[in-house]
């Protein structure tokens, strides 16, 4: 049994979330409620759950006040956060850099079976949650801009300075990140992602494959159909199309 909590000053919402766990997720039990942030801190340290289905907009503050008022009181949360939230476009940005996993409301049954699967599959693992650190850092700034990222793998969470990261390859379903002063790091993600999360950050994608940090970007040859080399030397296939923005870039740059 997989023991949880949900804090939202929605009622309906709260019963709605407790019938889909019941009928998708037997066995995550909801052993208790909240629907503000006091009652939230005091909750989450009573019960001490496994798992906090949190609620961004409460009545007297936010999701954000429960995680730093429990710590302050607590420590660090050992609990997975799960945030569902509406459009606020700035906590989605924050919650994708943050590697933390949220729901929009009205919660879709696809992407609530994608967080149930990766609660069950991280749930026993020991981990040190610098990433709700990182998530409250760029919150409490309200920057636009993150200078790090949290990325998921199969050994836990890790976070890299987004200024590190030289480039990224796309194998299927899967991405691997190849950073400065580090081995590969395999995320099951796609491409795309990233691509979007990292377009603001002078990064390109010049190949169904292949996404650059332009920083990294050392020579640009046209024969052969044309490819890249970056600092690390690696040498990159440029697609067709994507030839005549990169040398846009490369010119502006």
């Amino acid at each position: 049994m997989i023991t949880a909590v949900l804090i939202d000053d929605d009622s309906n919402l709260r019963n709605g979330m407790r019938e889909l766990l019941a009928f998708y997720a037997p066995d995550i039990t909801i052993v208790g409620e909240a629907e503000d942030v006091a009652t939230g801190v005091e909750v989450m340290d009573k019960l001490k759950p496994q798992v906090v289905f949190l609620d961004i907009q409460l009545n007297d503050g936010t999701g954000f006040d429960v995680l730093e008022k429990s710590a302050a009181k607590n420590g660090k949360t050992t609990s997975h956060i799960v945030f569902i939230t509406a459009h606020e476009e700035y906590a989605i940005k924050a919650f994708r850099f943050s590697a933390l996993d949220f729901l929009l409301k009205p919660v879709d049954i696809d992407e609530l079976e994608i967080v149930i699967a990766k609660i069950r599959e991280t749930v026993d693992k020991k981990d040190n949650y610098a990433h709700i650190d990182l998530l409250l850092e760029n919150i409490r700034k309200k920057v636009d801009t993150y200078k790090r990222i949290a990325l998921t793998t199969a050994e836990g969470i890790h976070l890299f300075e987004v200024s590190d990261i030289i480039r990224c390859e796309s194998e299927d379903n899967y991405t691997t990140f190849y950073i400065k002063n580090n081995k590969p790091v395999v995320i099951s993600k796609t491409l795309k992602e990233y691509e979007e999360m990292l377009a603001e950050y002078g990064f390109e994608r010049i190949h169904q494959k292949h996404l650059i940090n332009l920083a990294y970007l050392k020579s640009y040859v046209k024969r052969d159909g044309g490819f890249v080399v970056m600092t690390d030397n690696t040498e990159l296939p440029i697609s067709p199309r994507k030839k005549e923005r990169l040398q846009e870039l490369i010119k502006a740059f």
